[in-house]
Parts: C-alpha cells; structure tokens; sequence
C-alpha cells in the first residue's frame, strides 16, 4: 500500500467515526419522543434514567453473551475509567441537571448543559495533549451560540443565581467526563460494548438511590405498549448511540466529536416542532444554522493542515 492509498484509507475511516457521532447525537436527540410518553405515565426524571440504565445493562450484557463473553473481562486496575463513565458522568450529570431545572428555566439549564464542549476541549488538552486551534475555537464559539438561539435564551429574561451557575456547569462537567474516561478506557483496549456495559452497570447502583424501582416496574411493564416503548427508548436514546460514539472516538478527537454531537439539542428542537407542535421561531432556524455550519466548520481543518 502507497502512502497515498493509507492517507486515504486513514481519511475514509475518520469520515466514517465522524459520521458516527453524529448519529449518536441524532439519536440522542430523539429521547423526548420516549421521555413524555413515559412521563406522562408518572414517572419522574429519575424513575426515566434508572429504567434508560437497567435496560441497557441488560442489552448489553446480552450483546457481549452473543459475541464473546471474553469482553466482560476487565482489569481491576482499570476499574477507574467505568466508575468514571457511570458514576462521575452519568450519575453525576442527571444529578446536576436535575436539581438546576429545579431552581432556574429549563433554557438556563439548557445552555449550561452545553457548556460540555468546552470542558472535553480543556481537558483533552491536558490529558490528551490535543490541540487547542482556532479552527476548533471558532466552531465550539459559533455552535455554542448557535445552541444559544435554539434553546431560546436570547430574547428571554432568565436570571440566574450564583448556585444555579455552579450547579449548572456541573451538569456540564459531568456530560463532558464520559468522552474523557470513554477515551481512557479505549486506550486501554476495551470495545465499546465493554465500556457501555460497565458504564450503565455503574449508573444503575447509583440511580437506584433516587428512583423508585417498584413504580418504575409497575408502569414500565402495564401494558404491550408501554414495554415497547420502553425497549425502543433504550436502543434508540441509548444502547446504540453509546456504542457508535465511543466507537467513533477512535479515531475522533474529543473536542472535535463534542461539537459534532452538539446538534442533539438541534435535533431535539425539531422533533418539538414536527411531533408535538411546538412554536419554530426565528431565533430558533439561525441557531441551527449556526450550529450545523460550526459542526461544518470543526470538519473542514482536516482539509487544511494536519498540525492546525
């Protein structure tokens, strides 16, 4: 093979993981098609993400059961990086969220939320050694305004608390961790079905602490439909997601996959607007403008210059 035919193949392998990710944030984007059907039967957030948690241990357990139960193996020195995508990030994460859309609007909660970009690009700098450009900048800088006008802040008049920015950054934190440790763990040599077990088998013992697993069985198994819905839930929001993401990370960058996964809040928007009729403003079609054209503008310093 020339040199050549292996920055090509290099070339087509990065084009596939990216669109990986980006499936992972259109999926996860979907969730609210679940979430009010199952909400609307009296479960609350939490009752949601233990049932999301339980069931994907239970795919993905049988996942690894049919393609080799080699990968359940994991090195207890290593334990670390699936307490860190289950605990830190998941648990952590759903923690934060839930208690800001308590004490502020939901678009604060929101855009504090996708603060997480920023975090994954910090961090991955450290720990990584991935570059900071300003390729990579301006793309997080026009997404994160981009989501800005979607999730409705500009215009409004929220103020926020001094606790609510500490907590809602910390939502932040936590939905950034999981690319951190995700990609630690693949370092490693884990699969992405490996680390989504282990990541879910974690956050379901720490969400049980703030659920109510008896009403969470009760409804989650009243009726055909319901099952249905709640198995579609938990391989369209999360089972498959999960996997192609940290599959995609191979050969993704984290700051650069954060971005692109950035157009689930876009996603989201637009699922409210075709299925359950909600308001499509102005301010609403410039922020997904902005926000596909900074996921765009993340893709396009691989044309350039490997080192940018």
């Amino acid at each position: 093979m020339t040199r050549n035919d292996s920055a090509t193949e290099n070339d087509t392998r990065s084009i596939g993981s990216k669109l990986l990710i980006l499936l992972a944030g259109i999926l996860w984007g979907c969730m609210g098609l679940f979430v009010r059907p199952l909400n609307n039967r009296g479960l609350s957030s939490w009752d949601i993400v233990f049932l999301r948690a339980v069931l994907t241990t239970v795919f993905m357990a049988v996942i690894l059961l049919l393609k080799d139960r080699k990968l359940f193996k994991i090195r207890l020195k290593d334990l670390w990086c699936f307490l860190g995508t289950g605990l830190l990030s998941i648990v952590f994460f759903n923690l934060c969220y839930f208690t800001e859309i308590t004490i502020t609007s939901l678009s604060v909660a929101a855009i504090l939320l996708y603060t997480a970009p920023a975090f994954v690009m910090v961090i991955s700098a450290f720990c990584f050694k991935e570059k900071l450009t300003k390729i990579k900048l301006a793309s997080l800088f026009i997404s994160f305004i981009g989501l800005v006008f979607v999730i409705g802040v500009i215009g409004g008049s929220d103020t926020i608390t001094v606790k609510a920015l500490f907590i809602g950054l910390g939502a932040g934190l936590g939905y950034a961790l999981y690319s951190i440790f995700g990609r630690y763990a693949l370092e490693r040599g884990y699969t992405s079905a490996t680390i989504s077990f282990y990541t879910f088998l974690f956050a379901s013992f720490g969400t049980v602490l703030f659920a109510k697993p008896a009403k969470v069985w009760e409804v989650s198994t009243g009726s055909l439909k319901i099952a249905a819905l709640s198995v579609a839930f938990v391989m369209v929001s999360t089972v498959i997601p999960y996997l192609v993401y940290t599959q995609g990370l191979k050969k993704v960058e984290n700051g650069q996959a954060s971005i692109i996964a950035s157009v689930e809040p876009v996603v989201a928007t637009l699922n409210g607007i075709i299925w359950f009729h909600e308001k499509m403003s102005w301010t609403v079609a410039v922020g997904v403008v902005l926000v596909l054209f900074g996921i765009t503008l993340s893709n396009l310093r691989f044309k350039k210059t490997k080192s940018d």
